[in-house]
């Protein structure tokens, strides 16, 4: 048994976006508030989290974290990384490195945009990350708990999902290979990212996500990754009706607890 709880549900520019005046930026239901998507996964007291955007310290904050046994990377967009150096926080806690995974090409990028933390610093200042920087080719395991990697495509670029025990998560997709998708049958709990209404050359539209999730058929399904174009209350109206073909889908919302 685990625990998901997502620390942000929104996409590249966070909801509200900056200087918009539609209904779903200017609203007062906090559903429709979306930090960068992000997810703390905890398994029998191991914390795992996935990606660590522009806001990891405020959602870290947020959540009471205190401990981090591990982070896994999708890929290396500013939205899913640019708080990587809030990771020496941890640091402080426990005196030992962060040992973090992602793709090679993750790992390769990770290291040249954030080269004062594995090469020469000029200077310390308040102190560097200390991060184990660990490839998710196959199958691996964070302090017991058993993670398996699931290649993707963001249109052009590769891109990272997780599964842990009968959880998965897969955002910024446009495409799921064959040889992944069977990698995603069986599932409790499916988050997928779906972006908003009309196709986009990079992201599931909500329509391409509800067909991934009729193919799959998961228990449940949590959608993330979401633009100001999916107004909360809306979109789950409407897909509150898709349980009559016993398809059980929701949005996410930051600050939303699950078990899996």
């Amino acid at each position: 048994m685990g625990e998901l709880e997502f620390l942000g549900t929104g996409t590249s520019t966070g909801i509200p976006l900056i200087g918009c005046q539609c209904k779903v930026c200017l609203s007062d239901n906090p559903k429709n508030v979306r930090l960068r998507a992000s997810v703390k996964v905890d398994v029998g007291g191991k914390v795992i989290i996935i990606d660590t955007g522009p806001e990891f310290r405020i959602q870290a904050l947020r959540a009471g974290l205190s401990r981090v046994d591990g982070v896994l990377i999708t890929h290396t967009h500013a939205d899913h990384i640019a708080g990587f150096d809030d990771l020496r926080a941890f640091n402080f806690i426990t005196g030992e490195p962060i040992r973090v995974w992602g793709s090679r090409q993750s790992c390769d990028i990770i290291r040249k945009n954030f080269s004062y933390i594995f090469g020469d610093a000029p200077q310390v200042g308040g102190g560097l990350p200390q991060i184990e920087l660990n490839l998710a080719e196959e199958t691996f395991t964070i302090s017991g708990v058993k993670v398996e990697p699931i290649p993707v495509w963001h249109g052009k670029v590769p891109v990272t999902g997780y599964r842990i025990g009968n959880m998965a998560y897969v955002t910024d997709v446009s495409f799921i290979p064959e040889q992944s998708l069977a990698k995603l049958e069986g599932l409790e709990l499916l988050v997928l990212g779906a972006l908003r209404h009309r196709r986009h050359s990079t992201h599931f539209n909500l329509d391409e996500a509800l067909e991934i999730v009729r193919r799959l058929k998961p228990r449940k399904t949590y959608l993330t990754h979401i633009s100001h174009d999916l107004e909360h209350e809306r979109i789950s109206a409407r897909l509150c009706e898709l349980r009559v073909e016993d398809i059980e889908v929701d949005l996410a919302y930051d600050g939303l607890k699950l078990t899996f």
